[in-house]
């Protein structure tokens, strides 16, 4: 049994969606060492480089899962980035169900519910998905712009256009040099009440 160090790092996934005008953000999990589950993190972070992940990519995480004697934490994280390589892909439902259980080994794990988050904003579940969002900040998520940035998509398809503003202005505010919420801020025009 290996003992890893687990650290987060943010991972872009990069999602063409119909119905948004941008993609969505997902974080990877990052584990140290040798083995499936140490592929199938680089594969995950290897989403932030624009690079698809192949059969072989999800195969890793397969394999980590099944067959590595590993620590809670670090199987959760297998999880996270396995369903980071889903969204990726597009498998919206398998990326939910792996962030389920990623969810229900680890329930204090922030960023197994802003992925789960971003997954529930894809397949238009939006309510649930500000849910989810809302508790991986409360949660001390790494990269908390990425939550804002999903959190602000869900709110803007339910038509609540304020707080889509205010959480896409948090997002640029955290990482200015993020084009995404930029880009959606620039949409917006704020016009001030009346005297």
């Amino acid at each position: 049994m290996r003992n890893s160090m687990i650290p987060f790092v943010a991972v872009a996934a990069v999602l063409n969606l119909f119905c948004f005008p941008a993609p969505l953000a997902s974080a990877a999990f990052t584990v140290f060492g040798d083995g499936y589950a140490q592929n199938c993190a680089e594969a995950a972070r290897q989403v932030e480089k624009g690079l698809a992940p192949n059969a072989q990519s999800v195969q890793a995480c397969d394999q980590a899962i099944v067959s590595e004697n590993l620590a809670p934490r670090d199987l959760a994280g297998t999880y996270i980035n396995r369903g980071v390589l889903f969204l990726a892909r597009g498998g919206y439902r398998d990326a939910k169900k792996d962030f389920d259980s990623a969810v229900i080994l680890m329930p204090d794990l922030g960023e197994a519910y802003t992925d789960r988050g971003a997954a529930l904003v894809a397949l238009g579940r939006y309510q649930d998905a500000i849910i989810d969002l809302t508790r991986g900040l409360a949660l001390n998520s790494g990269e908390p712009e990425k939550a804002y940035f999903n959190r602000g998509l869900a709110e803007e398809a339910l038509d609540d256009i304020k707080a889509a503003y205010l959480d896409y202005s948090r997002a640029a505010e955290l990482k200015p040099d993020w084009i995404l919420p930029r880009n959606e801020l620039s949409r917006f025009t704020v016009n001030s009440p009346p005297s």
